[in-house]
C-alpha cells in the first residue's frame, strides 16, 4: 500500500497548500512555499504537481517575480524527479473576473482573460504539461435577465477555438480538459454537468483536441452517479484528466479525502478506471490527480497525513477491486444477471427492422407475462458481494 511514482500519483498545489480559509473564517495555517509542497509530497510517494498561475506568484506579479517562482519550481522537479502534468488557469479569484473570464458581460474583461491564459499555455509547454485544464468558476450567473446564454456560450466557444489553434500553431504536445461544476462560487455555471461539456465540445473547431477533467463531487452536488459518468466520458473517448476527492451527498463542494464520502461510488469508480468496468473496455491511463482540500482544522502535520490518504485510499480501493473482479463467485454473479449479455448487439449480423417485424419469437411468442414473480436479475446479490469484498470479508 505504499505509493509509487508509477502510481501516477498527483496534487494541485491548490489542495495541500489551502490555508484554511472559508466564508466564514479566515486562514488556520501558513502558506506553504512550493519548493517545500514538492519535496514532501515527493517523499509520500506522489509523482506530479499541478498549479494555477496564481498559485505559483501571485496575481499581478511582475516578469521577474514571475520568473523567479518558475525557476524556484523547476529546480525542485528535477531534485526530486516530479513531474508537472497538468497545469491551469485562475480565472475566478480576482475582482476582475467577478462576472467571468471567457463570458463575461465586459469584452475587456475576455480579452484579458484570453491574454492571461495564452501566457500560462506558453508555460505550461515549458514545464512539459500535456493538459491543461480549464474550470469556469464564474463563468455564469446569478439571474436569468443578467446573462445571455447563448450568447455566453458562443463567447466560450470563441475562446476555446482560440486556444486550441494557438497551441496548434506553436505545435504545443497540450489537450484542454473541460471540468463540469454546477454552482459555487456562481449561482449557475455554464456548463454544469459532465453531458452539458459534452455537447459543448461537440460543437468546437476542434472536438479532438479537447475533453474533460470531471471532478468527483461536482457531479455529486448535482446527484449524479460519478462513476457512470466516467464510464461515459469513456466511451466517448473524452476523459483527459480527473479530479479525485470525497463528497458527502447534494450540498457545498466538501473536497474530502478520496473515499471519505460515497465510498461504494468510490469503489465502483477505482474498478472501472482501473479495469474497465465488467466486461472490460476503455480503462484510463492518465494521472491519478487529487483535488481535495486538507479540514481547516488540521495543522501542518495534518495536511500531509490527508495527502498520504488519498493515495493509500485509492490503492486500498484498487486492491480490493481486483479482489472482486477474481472471486468465482463474482464471475457466476455476473452471468446470472446478465451482464455479460448487453455487450450482445440487439439485433442480429445483417438484421434489419425487416427481419426483427418477422420474427416471432420477439414480440407474437415472446412470454412477457413471466416477468411477473420469475426471471429475477440478483443485482442486490451482486452488490452484497462487492460490499463484502469493499469491507475486505471476502478474499
Amino acid at each position: 500500500m505504499e505509493p509509487t511514482k508509477e502510481d501516477r500519483f498527483s496534487f494541485g498545489l491548490w489542495t495541500v497548500g489551502y490555508n484554511g480559509a472559508d466564508p466564514f473564517g479566515g486562514p488556520t495555517r501558513s502558506p506553504l512555499d512550493v519548493v517545500r509542497v514538492v519535496e514532501n509530497l515527493a517523499d509520500l510517494g506522489a509523482y506530479g504537481l499541478t498549479f494555477h498561475d496564481d498559485d505559483l506568484f501571485a496575481f499581478g506579479s511582475t516578469d521577474l517575480e514571475r520568473r523567479r517562482q518558475i525557476d524556484r519550481l523547476t529546480g525542485a522537479l528535477a531534485d526530486t524527479g516530479m513531474v508537472v502534468p497538468m497545469v491551469t488557469t485562475n480565472l475566478f479569484s480576482a475582482p476582475v473576473f467577478k462576472d467571468g473570464g471567457f463570458t463575461s458581460n465586459d469584452r475587456r474583461v475576455r480579452r484579458f482573460a484570453l491574454r492571461k491564459v495564452l501566457r500560462n499555455l506558453d508555460l505550461a509547454a515549458e514545464l512539459g504539461a500535456t493538459t491543461f485544464v480549464m474550470w469556469g468558476g464564474r463563468e455564469g450567473a446569478e439571474y436569468d435577465s443578467a446573462k445571455d446564454i447563448r450568447l455566453a456560450l458562443e463567447r466560450y466557444r470563441e475562446a476555446v477555438n482560440l486556444l486550441v489553434a494557438y497551441v496548434t500553431d506553436r505545435g504545443y504536445d497540450i489537450r484542454f480538459a473541460i471540468e463540469p461544476k454546477p454552482n459555487e462560487p456562481r449561482g449557475d455555471i455554464l456548463l454544469p454537468t459532465l453531458g452539458h461539456a459534452l455537447a459543448f465540445i461537440d460543437s468546437l473547431e476542434r472536438p479532438d483536441l479537447v475533453g474533460l477533467n470531471p471532478e468527483v463531487g461536482h457531479e455529486q452536488m448535482a446527484g449524479l452517479n460519478f462513476a457512470a459518468g466516467i464510464a461515459q466520458a469513456l466511451y466517448h473517448g473524452k476523459l483527459f484528466h480527473i479530479d479525485l476527492n470525497g463528497q458527502r451527498g447534494i450540498k457545498y463542494d466538501q473536497d474530502l479525502v478520496f473515499g471519505h464520502g460515497d465510498l461504494h461510488n468510490a469503489f465502483a469508480l477505482v474498478d472501472l478506471l482501473e479495469h474497465g468496468g465488467p466486461g472490460g473496455g476503455p480503462a484510463y491511463d492518465g494521472p491519478r490527480h487529487f483535488d481535495y482540500k486538507p479540514s481547516r482544522t488540521e495543522d501542518e502535520q495534518g495536511v500531509w497525513e490527508s495527502a498520504a490518504a488519498n493515495m493509500r485510499m485509492y490503492l486500498l480501493l484498487k486492491e480490493r477491486a481486483a479482489s472482486f473482479r477474481a472471486d468465482p463467485e463474482v464471475q457466476e454473479a455476473l452471468t446470472a444477471a446478465r451482464v455479460p449479455e448487453l455487450a450482445l448487439p440487439t439485433l442480429g449480423a445483417g438484421e434489419s427492422y425487416d427481419e426483427l417485424l418477422a420474427d416471432r419469437t420477439a414480440y407474437e411468442d415472446f412470454d412477457a407475462g413471466s416477468y411477473l414473480d420469475a426471471e429475477g436479475f440478483g443485482f442486490v446479490r451482486l452488490q452484497q458481494l462487492a460490499t463484502e469484498h469493499l469491507l475486505g470479508a471476502r478474499r
